[in-house]
């Protein structure tokens, strides 16, 4: 199983379908996990796709429409049933923070985990670690919706035939990594900038400037697809996107993997929104996402 990895949890819209559980998703990364949208259900659709508590260090919520949010309860009460031994973090939008407390709230529980509210209110970053900074940016939903970003730091690529040349070998390519410089020889002289991954989280929006800048550059891109494209009126009027919009998006941004997702009930073809995928030219890796399904991030370039 790969170390970095999306777990679709549920890929319903507004309305859960027999086949379609309401929103939840889980990025596996390098031993955190983050969960993003937890909808009604989340918590059975963790138990049946192998997640638990225990994995949970953070919680984003785009914003709060019932779809999105309504697992909120059950999760975070499982967090304490089961007593996860490290602090838990929660993002959402600070608009939103009276639902945060009465989801938080909505029945009695014991408390025995420290979970950190942290609402944002304006785009930038949320949190930097040794492995990734989280970065937010607004969208356009009728409701304030923000959607989230992670990005590695830059690393460098060792060049073995530049190593040769210069004759290091063995423990001494190790104190060029950590110290830079080795006699006359400098880190950059034998390898090559390794950029960082990049995964983003865009759920219910129209097009706008957020929507693009989470997903410039990104090697996984998971995204909204309410409607198909004859109805982008609907998408328009609602502050959603169509597959097409979407597509058109990954398309220009340079997207290596693309995860449609958030699907309206009334259409019963999964295959359609594909088709649309890639008739707006989108040509790179293409996921339609399905419920318990795993994606892995795409390896490095």
């Amino acid at each position: 199983m790969s170390s970095r990895e999306f777990v679709v949890l549920g890929t319903a819209s507004q309305v859960p379908t027999r086949h379609r559980n309401h929103n939840g998703y889980l990025l596996r990364w390098d031993g955190e996990g983050i969960l993003f949208d937890p909808g009604e259900g989340t918590q059975r659709q963790m138990l049946r796709a192998g997640v638990a508590a225990h994995d949970l260090n953070r919680i984003c919520v785009t914003h709060f429409h019932g779809d999105h949010s309504l697992g909120l309860a059950g999760v975070i009460q499982r967090i304490n049933l089961d007593r996860v031994p490290h602090p838990v973090t929660a993002h959402y939008p600070a608009s939103g923070q009276h639902f945060f407390e009465r989801l938080r709230y909505a029945t009695a529980y014991r408390e025995t985990v420290r979970l950190t509210e942290a609402p944002v209110a304006q785009d930038g970053v949320l949190a930097e670690t040794s492995a990734y900074r989280l970065e937010a940016r607004r969208l356009s939903h009728p409701v304030e919706s923000f959607g989230y970003r992670l990005v590695e730091p830059d690393g460098r690529r060792m060049l073995p035939e530049q190593l040769r040349a210069r004759g290091i070998t063995g423990p001494d390519v190790g104190r060029l990594q950590r110290d830079g410089v080795l006699g006359d020889v400098t880190l950059s002289d034998v390898s090559e900038l390794r950029r960082g991954q990049r995964v983003a989280f865009v759920m219910d929006t129209r097009l706008c400037d957020g929507v693009r800048e989470l997903a410039d550059g990104c090697d996984l891109l998971v995204i909204e697809s309410t409607f198909l494209d004859e109805d982008v009126r609907l998408a328009e009027d609602h502050g959603h996107l169509t597959a097409g919009q979407a597509a058109t998006v990954a398309r220009e941004s340079g997207v290596r993997h693309l995860v449609l997702t958030h699907f309206s009930q009334r259409y019963t073809d999964p295959g359609e929104f594909e088709r649309q995928a890639r008739a707006a030219g989108f040509e790179g890796e293409l996921t339609v996402a399905a419920d318990l399904m795993r994606v892995a991030v795409p390896k490095r370039q």
